[in-house]
């Protein structure tokens, strides 16, 4: 069977989220690099893949797949279902409930820190402060639910790692680039996992592609 591809930029957080699963899955594929500054998202090749401009796409033979998270667990359940909590209905369920918390809660909390701290700045965008700090304290209020569930469970769904964990990864990574990461030495338990997700190999090989400043300090930017 031919390996899968997945399209896109190693710097985006969505791209990591993905190719973080890929490597948890050792799934076969090859990552086909885009160029954002070039515009290969609105290429006709490429809206043919995805009709709205975005990455990641997931090609696996004729099954052609966009939305970061369908991708990832599209991947899981074909190599590595575990991940998923397949078998047990409670296991999946909690799965299900973490990884909706990281879309709906903690991942729009920590977009505006994320793009005010580190990528206004070098795009010549005004830094907003106010909705920086607004958004610090609702993270803060995050981490406490948070620290409880892991006061408790090892991860997120329980005592086994999930992707429920691993969609977290994405923009925990660049949040925990900012200035405000200290916010997290107030959660020990959410430290703690958030280091032994930083421990993974899969982990490691991905954010050796996402430098902390997107590329824009050393000018390599996608």
């Amino acid at each position: 069977m031919a390996p899968m591809k997945v399209y896109g930029w190693a710097v985006s957080p969505w791209m990591a989220r993905v190719l973080v699963c890929l490597e948890e899955a050792g799934a076969e594929y090859e990552f086909v690099p885009m160029s954002r500054n070039g515009g290969d998202h609105r290429l006709p090749e490429h809206l043919a893949r995805n009709p709205f401009g975005e990455i990641p796409v997931l090609e696996d033979g004729d099954l052609t797949l966009y939305q970061s998270r369908a991708i990832a667990r599209h991947i899981l359940r074909k190599c590595k279902p575990e991940f998923l909590g397949a078998g047990s209905l409670k296991e999946s369920a909690m799965v299900d409930v973490w990884v909706d918390v990281d879309a709906h809660q903690l991942e729009p909390v920590l977009k505006p820190i994320v793009f005010n701290c580190i990528i206004n700045p070098f795009v010549g965008r005004d830094v907003d402060q106010g909705l920086v700090d607004e958004s610090v304290e609702k993270l803060k209020k995050l981490l406490e639910v948070y620290e409880a569930r892991l006061s408790s469970n090892k991860y997120l769904a329980g005592d086994f790692v999930s992707f429920a964990d691993l969609t977290h990864f994405s923009f925990m990574r660049y949040f925990m680039a900012t200035e405000h990461a200290v916010v997290l030495d107030v959660y020990p338990h959410v430290k703690a996992w958030w280091e032994a997700l930083l421990a993974r190999p899969s982990v490691k090989k991905v954010i050796a592609g996402m430098p902390p400043d997107f590329g824009f300090g050393s000018g390599n930017i996608p």
